[in-house]
């Protein structure tokens, strides 16, 4: 077996990816050559498995609630955060631009999922939570999201799932310091 920055036999051992190929489904791995390194494939199979369950969660919230997941997103920060939060740092949980949170806001404003207040600490500053009502709908929309998530990954035995969890932990602390050093 190959180590990870070495080039491995890729397709020939690996009988996931004979399936996958099959099936024509594999997508973000397909650009990976066989003397490619096994972390370039390693990247490219995170990359689509990854971004092949968030199309079937964007699928199903979308089927299930009519919601993006960018509104389930939002709603599970603030779910998070009874007494509700300032734009600016959900902006920063979320990852995305103010402008971003601001047509989020106003989108479940008006449908009476959230409120916006003003600050009472900074006149500038607007505090966003969930109504009543959103705080409900997003419980249901939580509790399938939970036992969607158990379906899709219902193929992994439980120490696979913590053997995953604490690797890919392993490469995010990794990461992290990396990030730290270079600053």
């Amino acid at each position: 077996m190959a180590k990870g920055g070495e080039a491995s036999h890729g397709a020939r051992d690996d009988k996931s990816h004979h399936v996958l190929s099959n099936a024509q489904e594999l997508g973000m791995e397909g650009r990976a050559g066989q003397g490619d390194h096994a972390v370039l494939k390693l990247w490219l199979r995170m990359l689509a498995t990854t971004t092949h369950v968030e199309a079937e969660i964007r699928r199903r919230l979308r089927e299930r609630f009519g919601i993006s997941l960018a509104r389930f997103d939002y709603m599970a920060q603030l779910f998070r955060y009874e007494e509700g939060m300032k734009m600016r740092a959900l902006s920063r949980y979320l990852m995305v631009t103010g402008g971003s949170v601001t047509g989020l806001t106003d989108e479940l404003e008006h449908d009476g999922l959230v409120a916006r207040e003003s600050s009472p600490d900074d006149r500038r500053a607007w505090i966003v939570k969930l109504t009543p009502t959103g705080r409900h709908a997003f419980q249901a929309m939580a509790a399938e999201h939970e036992q969607w998530v158990l379906e899709l990954f219902k193929g992994l035995d439980r120490k696979t799932v913590q053997q995953l969890y604490t690797q890919l932990g392993e490469l995010r602390v990794q990461m992290v310091r990396s990030d730290i050093d270079d600053k």
